[in-house]
């Protein structure tokens, strides 16, 4: 997958349609059903993910501008707009997935091409503008598998999953409390190590659920261990 950013605009959009496409047919009683976050019904990931869209139009702001702006005002008022979205109807959810989306995609497109080089405070740390829309299509990929509405990882894009898998193991292997373990992906020789690999059990399935499984999105029903046994126990992702 590439890392352009006005090429990852395109799979943004696809990703946010899927997500609408979801979010179209759930009622009331469906928003209010939990989602696969602890304490979160699916009502609190679409709240999420229409602050999270704003949220980006701020940081893109403060990459064109060049004055300061957080992602959100504070961590508390964060967490009390999701609350207070959460139980909206459901048109209203549809009508702020839509209109966020809108304006994140107002603000791509406003950026001028040096703004994208600008660094900007996020709530996880410094980064770099060009790599807010990847950062975007990873919330909605994920979050939609949250949503526990049908869409599964293997109806994600093979350019994000794998994407998504080697972000993971990045991350990981960089962690002490991360089990050693090789990755496998089906039908390839392509392998990933986290930790030492002497000694250490191979995991071998497809991409999307290899991923899915590392942030604790999936069960790893489709994976294979070798030496037989359990499935290693990774640490909490994102």
């Amino acid at each position: 997958m590439t890392t352009d950013p006005l090429l990852l605009t395109g799979e943004v959009q696809a990703a946010t349609a899927r997500l609408l496409g979801t979010a179209a047919v759930l009622d009331e009683a469906g928003l209010a059903a939990a989602s696969l976050l602890p304490g979160w019904s699916r009502g609190h990931v679409l709240a999420h993910l229409a602050r999270n869209a704003d949220g980006f139009v701020n940081l893109l702001t403060a990459a064109r501008t060049g004055e300061p702006r957080p992602m959100y005002a504070s961590p508390a008022t964060r967490v009390a707009d999701i609350e207070a979205g959460a139980a909206r109807p459901a048109d209203a959810h549809l009508d702020d997935l839509r209109r966020s989306a809108g304006r994140l995609g107002e603000a791509v497109a406003a950026m001028p091409a040096e703004a994208w080089t600008a660094t900007v405070a996020t709530p996880g740390g410094p980064r770099v503008a060009a790599e807010l829309i990847w950062c975007r299509l990873r919330e909605l990929e994920v979050h939609h598998l949250d949503l526990a509405a049908g869409h599964r990882a293997a109806d994600w894009p093979p350019g994000f999953a794998h994407r998504l898998l080697h972000e993971v193991v990045t991350d990981l292997a960089a962690r002490p409390e991360a089990p050693a373990m090789v990755l496998r992906f089906d039908g390839t020789r392509h392998e990933l190590v986290i930790g030492e690999r002497d000694g250490a059990p191979v995991v071998a399935g497809p991409a999307p659920d290899l991923a899915a499984w590392l942030i604790g999105r999936g069960r790893g029903d489709l994976l294979s261990i070798t030496p037989e046994g359990p499935l290693p126990n990774p640490p909490e992702w994102m």
